[in-house]
């Protein structure tokens, strides 16, 4: 994924190099989509099924995703297993008509960053994409307060993990583990708390930020955490990493004294 920007003369704002993809099989959509974000500086590819989307990907290496759930050939929800598990931190934002829990759950299990509903305001998803894209690309945006660490502040460390805010990576034990935004932003989180509990209302805000950016569930958190306890070989009930306070949240584990 690009992580080079470039400056939108009509808008003052950075947009990235790498194109948005968008992926719907309804073709209304993709048109009002593309319209909205290339009005707001974005460059757009589009797909209109799961295989292409996941060729675009390959050939494109976009900057975000913009997917649909129901789509032709190999849905929305294969494609971001699929995507995850060849370890791209590419942003994903889920489209879906499904506007259950359940639903959203498992958008995000399967990979999803975000999740908006249809019908949806094209004006809100422009603003999601950007929120995304401001999380992929830390050092361009204004860190939350829940963090308090800036970009170019010393890495942080803790057992055998190294985060580099400043390169947006995190290494185990030398070893380049690739994260997704909302992943290295969470970890980020937790390990500059020094050992304090975080509520997920707290982690929310570090993750999402406090600008209402629509109905984000509790269990977002969770399903994050998840994922990042799966890349780092983490275990909720031995963790190295990261700690669950049942009733309170989550901190950084405490270091072993010990192999």
């Amino acid at each position: 994924m690009s992580s080079l920007m470039t400056s939108n003369p009509s808008s003052d704002r950075s947009v990235p190099e790498a194109p948005i993809l968008v992926v719907d099989d309804d073709r209304k959509i993709v048109a009002l989509v593309r319209a909205y974000l290339e009005r707001d500086g974005f460059r757009v590819v589009v797909a209109y099924d799961g295989a292409e989307a996941l060729r675009r990907i390959r050939e494109d290496a976009p900057a975000l995703v913009v997917l649909d759930v129901m789509l032709p050939e190999t849905d929305g929800l294969t494609v971001a297993r699929t995507v995850r598990g060849a370890l791209d931190p590419v942003p994903i934002l889920m489209l879906s008509a499904r506007s259950t829990v359940p639903d959203r759950i498992r958008g995000l299990e399967r990979g999803a960053d975000d999740y908006l509903t249809k019908p949806f305001s094209p004006a809100e998803l422009v603003a999601r994409v950007r929120t995304l894209l401001r999380r992929a690309a830390p050092a361009m945006g204004t860190p939350t307060t829940a963090t308090a660490h800036p970009p170019d502040a010393a890495p942080l460390r803790h057992a055998d993990l190294t985060l580099d805010m400043a390169r947006h990576e995190v290494r185990q034990d030398g070893r380049l583990v690739p994260l997704t935004s909302v992943e290295f932003r969470l970890l980020a989180t937790l390990l500059a708390a020094n050992g304090r509990v975080l509520s997920r209302d707290q982690l929310l805000d570090a993750v999402y930020g406090a600008t209402g950016e629509g109905e984000v569930l509790d269990r977002t958190v969770d399903v994050h955490i998840g994922r990042l306890r799966d890349k780092l070989g983490d275990r909720a009930d031995e963790p190295r990493y990261v700690a669950t306070v049942r009733g309170a949240g989550y901190r950084a584990a405490p270091l072993r004294n010990g192999p």
